[in-house]
């Protein structure tokens, strides 16, 4: 009888672990652990998006995004594998881990809801863009200018919410229309984000064009998800030690045709 009691208190036990053992979440390893444990480091980045990133002559990817990509895979000892996104599967990418990190994403408060973000890395900002010889250094200035801008986009209304009453805004339906449009001098500026305009200045056409001022500035940062401090500190670190010692203002030149300003990397208005 006795035995049987122990044997019976002894199965009641067990039994009472077992049950609780079900409640007890999975602790999983965080995700620079699961990038050291796998040797590589998934990135998303977009491969349409010159000069950020696109797809070269030979099929692979270039640009700011992936030579910053690079550097962070390298600093964490690991191989990269890049991975193409769009922009509607680019978060559930990240989400479903099929991702690391993602690359090229503007900071707003709805996808912070769904993601977390590391420090700016890289700029994004609409300017407006004309020859050497036209003074123009501000809001004021674009008064009785022909502007030439693509129609319904980000660049339209925050030129239409800047520019002066008598601003001559020619709307095209492209971005090549506009840029056509500027060099063949049917309009005197252009409103473009300088992902676009970086490919107009690098032609040194005989207008010899300039950015004269920026009208809104939204910069780049790095998306990675909720609840991962250490792999965030760690892009945090990567990018801090590329701000100072001027590695990131290399790359900028290299893609961008221009040094990178620290103002560069403050979100502001118009």
């Amino acid at each position: 009888m006795t035995n049987f009691a122990s044997i019976r208190s002894a199965a009641l036990a067990i039994a009472a672990l077992a049950g609780v053992a079900a409640f007890v979440p999975v602790v999983r390893a965080d995700a620079i652990d699961d990038i050291a444990k796998a040797g590589v480091l998934k990135v998303g980045v977009f491969g349409d998006f010159p000069p950020f990133s696109s797809v070269n002559s030979d099929m692979s990817l270039k640009g700011y995004d992936i030579d910053v990509a690079q550097r962070i895979a390298d600093a964490l000892k690991v191989k990269l594998n890049l991975v193409t996104v769009t922009g509607q599967n680019r978060i559930p990418y990240l989400t479903e881990r099929r991702v690391d990190l993602l690359l090229s994403v503007g900071h707003s408060a709805e996808r912070e809801k769904v993601i977390d973000f590391t420090a700016a890395y890289a700029p994004y900002y609409i300017a407006v863009i004309g020859p050497q010889a036209l003074k123009v250094e501000g809001k004021a200035d674009l008064a009785g200018k022909s502007i030439a801008v693509n129609r319904g986009t980000l660049e339209d209304t925050s030129l239409t919410d800047a520019a002066p009453a008598n601003a001559d805004i020619k709307r095209f339906d492209n971005y090549n229309a506009v840029i056509q449009s500027f060099l063949a001098g049917q309009a005197q500026l252009m409103v473009v984000g300088n992902d676009v305009g970086s490919g107009v200045l690098a032609r040194q056409t005989e207008l010899k064009p300039e950015q004269k001022f920026q009208l809104m500035t939204s910069p780049d940062h790095i998306g990675v998800n909720k609840n991962e401090p250490r792999l965030k500190q760690s892009v945090n670190d990567v990018v801090a030690k590329m701000l100072a010692d001027g590695s990131m203002s290399a790359i900028s030149v290299k893609w961008l045709n221009r040094p990178l300003d620290p103002k560069d990397l403050q979100a502001n208005g118009q």
